[in-house]
């Protein structure tokens, strides 16, 4: 008590010293009216180590939680095991369970996406090793049951993240359940149920895409599902005696698979260009490109005996329908990966249809014909996407007719037979697809490219045609000797080399001259590995001599058009 009193005491005296030492500024200081005071709200002041208790109390109140609800689920596994209780009611009891930690998932505040993705994982932490082992362990449930559960919690996530946007709930769901869609699919040894979850899954990914809800595990979903169906392919596709642990599966299933794939994507990807206006992204050009991959080898593997016409229809009339949004709903300057997207992906269904649908007699002619067409038309209306694509086309052609095999019979090898009129007509198709890309005379790299590349397919086959019609022309109904095939070539090759020089400095064409150059260094090979070889002095000097020739005046030519180069085409 004296300690108290005397406490009080000094208290008193302190309180008094601080009146006097007040009353004596406002003595000194001149007289002002005083200044209205707000009083100051009463709001606590944290400090920093306070802040981050708070914070670290709420993370650990999250988690108590979380492992809360796991103890939960503990304990409903250890119901279903008693036989006390029947053990479907306790295993739907248990299923529900796992689906009901979505709602607090959904409930928390909107920046609170930690909270948010603990009880979804705790969710999907539940219900996933309980489908295990309800499925491997104990047997009960069948994996089409098991798919189908995963495919309905991805959608009641999905359903329950919808309206506030938490998209941690979805990307959670989303990446556990195809991870354990594919684990199961490997396990089991059942593929086909957990495919069909997975495209279910794919669906709602693309779905929320498309409603700008993108969720950036679109390309784990994809993964997931292309893996499977791979997997499927694959094991389907060998012997049954290799097999002998999987289920029997419908030849209609594992045809329907693929497609519904490619459904998927190629869909989602028209949606988001055509309806949305989005660029096309690298995910959805390579997953559509793989889907249509793996739908090719799904046909060829389990359809063996069908009719390529219909499928081949079928490419050509999507090939139309590519063509016409490519060029009449996208702008080139605008939207310019979506335009070279459809347009090459068109070109490549026009490939596919023409070789599917069209006999092969009829094939180099449509082809080359197609050529034509596409280069006039990209001349006309300055596409340079259809002149790439002419040059696909007549390539192609090329191929099919046999021109590519008779101009490399007739400069090196093997004098050829007789060539089919299609090999005339196609290396006429070529020759009038340079002579109408060159017309315009552009100078960007571009044009260059596609002017050289259609003037070597031109040239060549018009030499290949030359050395075939001096062959006969000289040494008619009879096989040439080599020797003198060769200083036939040669004389050929040397002419062209000239005719191009010529060409290329009077009409300013740099693809022709670089050509020249090219040919001049590919005869002095042919001189070394065929003229040499044979050993017959007479026409190996014939050959040295015309090359020796060839040599002196491309020089000449090239420098002597220097005026009509610099005056520009004509």
């Amino acid at each position: 008590m004296n300690d108290l009193s005397d406490a009080v005491e000094q208290l008193t005296q302190t309180v008094a010293d601080l009146q006097r030492r007040i009353s004596a500024l406002e003595t000194s200081r001149p007289a002002t009216p005083p200044l209205p005071v707000q009083p100051a709200p009463l709001t606590p002041v944290l400090p920093a180590a306070s802040i981050s208790t708070v914070h670290e109390s709420g993370i650990f109140s999250v988690l108590g939680k979380a492992m809360l609800g796991i103890a939960g689920a503990y304990l409903l596994r250890a119901l279903a095991e008693s036989t006390t209780l029947p053990r479907l009611p306790v295993i739907a009891l248990s299923i529900a369970y796992a689906f009901l930690w979505l709602v607090p998932a959904i409930r928390v505040p909107a920046k609170a996406w930690f909270a948010s993705v603990a009880w979804s994982a705790t969710s999907a932490l539940i219900l996933f090793p309980m489908l295990w082992e309800l499925t491997l362990r104990f047997r009960i449930l069948p994996s089409a049951v098991t798919a189908a559960i995963l495919g309905a919690f991805v959608i009641a996530a999905s359903a329950l993240a919808w309206k506030r946007h938490f998209t941690e709930v979805a990307w959670v769901a989303h990446a556990a359940a195809s991870l354990a869609a594919l684990v199961l699919a490997i396990a089991t040894r059942d593929l086909v149920p957990f495919l069909f979850a997975l495209l279910l899954i794919a669906i709602a990914g693309e779905v929320a895409a498309a409603r700008h809800r993108t969720l950036r595990l679109r390309p784990l979903v994809a993964a997931a599902a292309d893996l499977a169906l791979f997997a499927l392919v694959w094991i389907y596709s060998g012997p049954a005696s290799s097999r002998a642990d999987y289920p029997s599966v419908a030849i209609a299933l594992l045809l329907v698979s693929a497609p519904a794939l490619l459904l998927i994507y190629a869909a989602s990807a028209a949606a988001q260009t055509l309806l949305l206006r989005r660029r096309i992204s690298v995910f959805e050009i390579a997953q559509t490109l793989i889907a249509a991959l793996l739908t090719v080898w799904t046909i060829l593997v389990f359809w063996p005996g069908h009719d390529p016409l219909l499928l081949g229809v079928l490419c050509l009339m999507a090939s139309a329908a590519g063509y016409a949004v490519a060029f009449a709903w996208f702008d080139r300057l605008h939207a310019q990966r979506n335009y070279h997207v459809y347009a090459t992906g068109s070109l490549a269904l026009l490939l596919a249809g023409s070789f599917l649908s069209l006999p092969p007699n009829w094939l180099p002619l449509c082809l080359g014909f197609a050529a034509v067409l596409s280069i006039l038309l990209g001349t006309y209306a300055s596409r340079r996407t259809l002149q790439f694509h002419a040059l696909a086309l007549l390539a192609a052609a090329a191929f099919s007719s046999g021109l590519l095999v008779f101009v490399l019979r007739a400069v090196a090898g093997a004098f050829p037979p007789s060539p089919a009129w299609i090999v005339s007509l196609t290396a006429a198709c070529a020759v009038v697809c340079y002579a109408a890309v060159a017309r315009r005379g552009e100078e960007t790299r571009p044009a260059r490219v596609l002017r050289l590349l259609f003037a070597a397919l031109a040239v060549a086959s018009t030499a290949a045609l030359l050395v075939w019609t001096f062959v006969r022309l000289t040494a008619p109904g009879a096989a040439p000797a080599a020797e003198y095939l060769a200083v036939l070539r040669t004389l050929v090759s040397c002419a062209a080399v000239l005719a191009l020089a010529w060409c290329g400095s009077r009409w300013r064409r740099r693809e022709l001259v670089w050509l020249a150059w090219t040919a001049l260094a590919l005869i002095a090979f042919k001189l070394l590995f065929e003229d040499l070889r044979h050993g017959h002095l007479g026409f190996t000097a014939a050959s040295i001599f015309l090359y020796a020739v060839t040599i002196l005046l491309t020089p000449r030519l090239l420098h002597s058009r220097s005026k009509a180069a610099t005056r520009g085409p004509d």
